[in-house]
């Protein structure tokens, strides 16, 4: 990926609902993206740890962006089905997602996201997805 990519996917990842998470992108390679979210309290759900939803959401927006970036700039990724695992409850100041292709087809492509709480120096494995995702042609989205 040239730079000029790399830019627009930094900048398209952060528009709307992500950008109003706070989610921050730390890195892009092709067919990987990392990301990280600062804690704030309204991530937080009712007994202090990071709401599911929270953790999914950023999964699911790194994992799409790691096939974003695989595919032509005429093209969109959309999600069509994802599974989550939580391990442990997410505590801590910092969230990072880690996000890779696993399987780069034409049209459906499969990723996977881990998230870790971090917390100072030490940093645990929370959560884990999978993404099935479709690549379509921006001209056939109907908004």
């Amino acid at each position: 990926m040239d730079q000029e990519r790399i830019a627009f996917l930094e900048k398209d990842f952060l528009t709307g609902f992500p950008s109003y998470c706070g989610f921050e992108v730390i890195r892009i390679q092709f067919g990987e993206m990392d990301t990280k979210l600062n804690i704030r309290p309204e991530h937080l759900q009712q007994d202090g740890f990071v709401h599911a939803g929270v953790l999914a959401t950023l999964a699911d927006h790194t994992a799409g962006y790691a096939s974003f970036s695989m595919v032509s700039e005429k093209c969109r990724i959309l999600t069509i089905e994802f599974k989550m695992n939580y391990f442990k409850p997410c505590t801590g100041d910092l969230v990072i997602c880690k996000a890779k292709v696993i399987n780069n087809g034409k049209m459906i492509k499969v990723a996977e996201a881990e998230v870790f709480s971090c917390d100072k120096a030490f940093e645990k494995l929370v959560a884990k997805g999978t993404f099935t995702q479709m690549s379509i042609f921006a001209t056939d989205i109907k908004r």
